[in-house]
């Protein structure tokens, strides 16, 4: 079920009133049975996977208590194969495969094995990791097993989060459904605004954003110069607005309902440098390779030529988890490699900075980082767009020819007023970004008059309504 659908606007305050209205103690069966139908709306066999693994890891993470030694790591080992092989086999199967055909072809080698017909479940690498975290906090010692079913179930398949997060951690989620949260008009309107902010963004600015850069990234050879700009710097704001929109949906509707999920986005195209950009951009994805992954590596307690393998590794497996693609895996190497050429050039980079006097200008320097950081992770996201490493070659290397601006916007997909009306978008949504610097914007809006509040929110919703694009747009996120 999209959450910009007309079904959820069914399901969401029909599930809502009943969590309120029913006996805290059943309260967890109700949004069980609600995350059950949530996830089957979009391929209902699929929910057999989900409930494998919760059942393995159910079982681990009990058994992982009581063991000792060698024992506890092996539950901790079957816990995350199990895991990783269901994701491997839907997700990676078919792209593992298409490359040893390639390379058997290439050396004359009879290799007689198929792509399999298989749809990647929604959401997989999602709840995946969120179940993996379950197990391994279990076996650090820092989660008690979480011996009701029905609970563990719970936080792997929650609803607003479950198909494209925030990837929570059992210390922050599985408690929380044991807590009475009763109706607050302030916690709940709090997070009717943020929900009506994420489809403001999704409906509004992402998806009007999509019909030009599907036209243009999926015709690449067709444009050149200002057209293949344009189309990157509008997937840049295009992918931000679809997966900040998600989750500010996905945090909006469990606050409503009392549940707190953790912060996923934090204006990150106002970072100064790629280290903070990644402190800011999906956040729930980074801390967990930061965890699980990163400093279990050795993180930067190691030597200098080992801390840069396990950052570029750490991005490469990232780039890996967001899709079976080689583009995907140069767009985490290409931040890979901005990251470890910012510490190695650090030295450098404040010498020079210091010669030239620009230390006596912060703001200019803040600004200028700001920019250059913008424009490496555009640059990345070329990779992270196109569909083959050709298609992104020919992106780059036509960005700068033939550079006119005359008919720029022919065979783009949008006329003149909605290129307009989306440019006009972006700047409203950068704004209210610098108003966010210092304070949570339901705090500025607290302070002003009803009917000031009341006209915001009416705009908000009439922009939705007449300029949203019509038609249920799939989350992009979804596909990971």
């Amino acid at each position: 079920m999209l959450f910009n659908s007309i079904e959820f606007l069914i399901f969401f305050p029909i599930v809502t009133f009943l969590y309120f209205v029913l006996p805290h103690k059943m309260r967890w069966f109700l949004l069980l049975a609600a995350s059950c139908g949530f996830y089957m709306a979009f391929i209902p066999i699929y929910i057999l996977i989900l409930f494998f693994t919760i059942i393995i890891d159910y079982a681990a993470g009990i058994i992982i208590e009581n063991a000792e030694g060698r024992r506890r790591k092996m539950w901790l080992v079957i816990s995350i194969v199990s895991n990783v092989g269901v994701l491997a086999f839907f997700k990676y199967f078919n792209f593992l495969n298409t490359n040893l055909t390639d390379l058997a072809q290439f050396l004359h080698w009879n290799y007689p094995v198929k792509n399999l017909g298989i749809l990647l479940p929604i959401g997989l690498s999602f709840h995946t990791f969120q179940a993996m975290s379950y197990t391994i906090e279990v076996y650090r010692g820092n989660q008690k097993p979480e011996r009701h079913l029905g609970i563990y179930a719970l936080y792997v398949m929650f609803y607003p989060q479950l198909v494209a997060g925030p990837i929570e951690r059992p210390q922050n989620l599985i408690h929380q459904f044991r807590e009475k949260h009763v109706f607050d008009y302030t916690r709940v309107t709090d997070g009717l605004k943020l929900m009506l902010w994420g489809f403001f963004k999704k409906i509004v600015i992402a998806d009007r954003l999509a019909e030009l850069v599907n036209q243009v990234y999926d015709h690449s050879h067709q444009y050149h110069g200002v057209q293949l700009i344009i189309a990157t710097y509008f997937f840049a704001f295009q992918i931000y607005c679809d997966f900040s929109g998600y989750s500010d949906i996905a945090i909006g509707a469990a606050q409503v309902m009392g549940f707190k999920l953790m912060d996923n986005f934090n204006r990150p195209y106002f970072s100064k440098n790629i280290a903070e950009f990644w402190k800011r951009w999906h956040i729930s994805l980074s801390t967990w390779f930061k965890d699980y992954l990163y400093i279990p590596l050795g993180g930067n307690r190691v030597g200098k030529s080992r801390w840069y393998f396990n950052l570029f590794i750490v991005f490469l497996i990232s780039g890996l988890w967001h899709g079976a693609n080689w583009t995907f895996i140069v767009w985490g190497g290409l931040h890979g490699f901005y990251l470890v050429s910012s510490i190695w050039t650090e030295k450098l980079r404040h010498s020079v900075v210091r010669s030239l006097g620009l230390d006596r200008h912060p703001t200019l320097m803040k600004y200028t980082r700001a920019f250059i950081t913008f424009h490496l992770v555009v640059f990345a996201w070329i990779f992270f767009r196109a569909s083959s490493i050709r298609e992104a070659m020919y992106v780059v290397t036509h960005l700068f020819s033939g550079l006119s601006f005359a008919g720029m916007l022919n065979g783009l997909g949008l006329d003149a007023f909605q290129f307009a009306f989306a440019i006009c978008s972006i700047l409203f949504m950068e704004v209210i970004h610098l108003m966010q610097r210092h304070r949570k914007m339901r705090h500025f809006f607290s302070e002003k008059p009803w009917w000031f509040r009341w006209a915001v929110y009416y705009a908000l919703v009439m922009a939705i309504l007449f300029f949203g694009k019509t038609g249920q747009q799939q989350f992009i996120y979804f596909q990971f």
